[in-house]
C-alpha cells in the first residue's frame, strides 16, 4: 500500500532553510546509509509520519534518495515494531515515543535515553546505550 502526506498538511513557508538545517546537521550524508550529497546520490528530507508540517528534529532524517524510496512505505514510526529498530532509526523513533509520552524529546535526551524510551512503548526492548554518534 502506498503511504502518503497527511491530507490538508502543508509544508511550512521556511522549508528550504528546515531542510538545508536538517542536511548539515546529518553532515550533508544520508543517516542510512552514510552516502554523501553528490551527483547521483541527491539528499533529501523525509517526513517518516508523513506530515510535511511537522519540524520535529525526530520526524526529519536526512536520507539519500535511494534511501528515501526504499523506506517510504515499509518505515512507519506510528507502527510498534517488535523487534531491535534500526541504528540510524532508534533515536526517531525514540523522539516520537517521547513526544507521544509527554517526556522531554529533545535530541540530545533522546539519544541518551533512546533504548529506555522505546522500552515503554515496547516491553523487553533490548536496554543498551546508545551511540552518541547517531546524529
Amino acid at each position: 500500500m502506498t503511504r502518503r502526506s497527511k491530507p490538508g498538511a502543508k509544508y511550512p513557508p521556511d522549508w528550504a532553510k528546515i531542510a538545508a538545517r536538517v542536511k548539515k546537521e546529518a553532515g550533508n550524508k544520508c543517516v542510512r546509509c552514510g552516502h554523501a550529497d553528490e551527483p547521483g546520490w541527491v539528499l533529501t528530507v523525509h517526513h517518516l509520519d508523513l506530515d510535511p508540517s511537522n519540524e520535529h528534529w525526530w520526524n526529519l532524517p536526512a536520507l539519500c534518495q535511494r534511501c528515501h524510496l526504499s523506506i517510504q512505505n515499509r518505515v512507519v514510526i506510528e507502527r510498534i515494531w517488535m523487534f531491535e529498530h534500526s541504528e540510524w532509526f532508534e533515536p526517531y523513533v525514540a523522539g516520537y515515543y517521547a513526544h507521544k509520552l509527554g517526556i522531554c524529546d529533545d535530541r540530545p535526551y533522546v539519544i541518551e535515553h533512546a533504548a529506555e524510551i522505546i522500552a515503554r512503548f515496547v516491553p523487553g526492548y533490548p536496554l543498551k546505550a546508545a551511540p552518541a554518534s547517531q546524529l
